[in-house]
């Protein structure tokens, strides 16, 4: 095994044969692709329909994100979904998870997230939702998908334990659930191993110009709370006074991402380079389509295309 950063630690358990190794650049790559089409999830005005239905208030999206993304989990509290989801304040959590369990319930949010992605990716992919291209790309991302090693990676296990949809534009979007989770996981392994609690995890990530910090109110923490982790990382000496990373903040940053785009290998190393770069092609047209229908925020705590 390859050293990690983790020690001991990779996922290419079960890869044989002579075929070409998926480098870890490529798997960022099909992130970058797969994350808006799982995202339009917390974003479209059709699933805030089906949400609606279900008694959620729509005021904002995370009445809806709350309970739809942690669907998979069945009927576990805030404490559950707070450990799962890692970097959202506990407070915050509790808030909308202890209002959705009173108005729904797991099964009924499932459903309804289904509906909502096959009204969304009707509207957005139009009569490409039943392209032959579709097809094949919904074919290489299950195939990946249902490749994915869950062990110690809840949202991905409870994701994976689902039932397959038969539309194949909701099997593109229930695979790219199972590896955005998979790798959210693995980026939560890698988080702990570097000792960054889910506050500080944010506060590094903003002090290396990932998004700005306004950005990262939207997790819920109180500014005492982010002024008291920001505090136990310059004790650390990772972070300066102004809130920027040391040279020794950006280096256990960058062995975080790395670390996180290794223990994702799994799926891709399954699937192959070269049909990993065919998923790439097909994806191309939708991932446009979503990012040019103004759905998803041109910015978001992920640091997409800034790490």
């Amino acid at each position: 095994m390859s050293d990690t950063g983790i020690t001991g630690i990779t996922e290419t358990s079960g890869i044989t044969g002579t075929a070409r190794p998926v480098e870890a650049a490529q798997a960022r790559r099909l992130w970058h692709l797969l994350e808006p089409l799982h995202a339009v999830l917390y974003y479209a005005p059709e699933v805030f329909e089906e949400a609606g239905r279900l008694g959620l208030s729509t005021e904002e999206r995370w009445w809806s994100y709350f309970p739809l993304r942690a669907a998979p989990l069945g009927p576990v509290g805030a404490e559950a979904v707070t450990s799962a989801f890692y970097s959202f304040a506990p407070a915050m959590v509790a808030r909308y998870v202890d209002a959705a369990r009173k108005t729904t319930t797991p099964e009924a949010a499932l459903e309804a997230r289904l509906r909502g992605m096959d009204r969304a990716y009707r509207t957005l992919f139009g009569d490409r939702v039943d392209s032959p291209d579709l097809v094949e790309a919904a074919t290489l991302a299950r195939r990946a998908a249902e490749a994915a090693q869950t062990a110690g990676r809840p949202l991905a296990a409870a994701n994976a334990a689902l039932d397959w949809p038969a539309a194949p534009h909701l099997q593109l979007w229930h695979a790219a659930t199972i590896l955005r989770e998979h790798r959210g996981d693995g980026h939560v392994a890698a988080l702990l191993t570097a000792g960054l609690d889910p506050v500080e995890a944010l506060v590094s990530f903003a002090a290396i110009g990932a998004a700005p910090v306004e950005r990262f109110e939207s997790r819920g923490w109180t500014p005492a709370e982010w002024a008291a982790a920001r505090d136990r990382l310059t004790a650390r000496g990772l972070v300066e006074a102004d809130g920027t990373a040391t040279e020794a903040g950006r280096e256990l940053r960058r062995r975080v991402e790395q670390d996180t785009d290794r223990l994702a290998l799994g799926p891709w190393q399954a699937l192959g380079a070269e049909a990993g770069e065919r998923l790439a092609t097909l994806l191309g047209d939708y991932w446009v389509a979503v990012l040019g229908s103004g759905l998803l925020p041109s910015e978001t705590t992920l640091g997409i295309g800034k790490v």
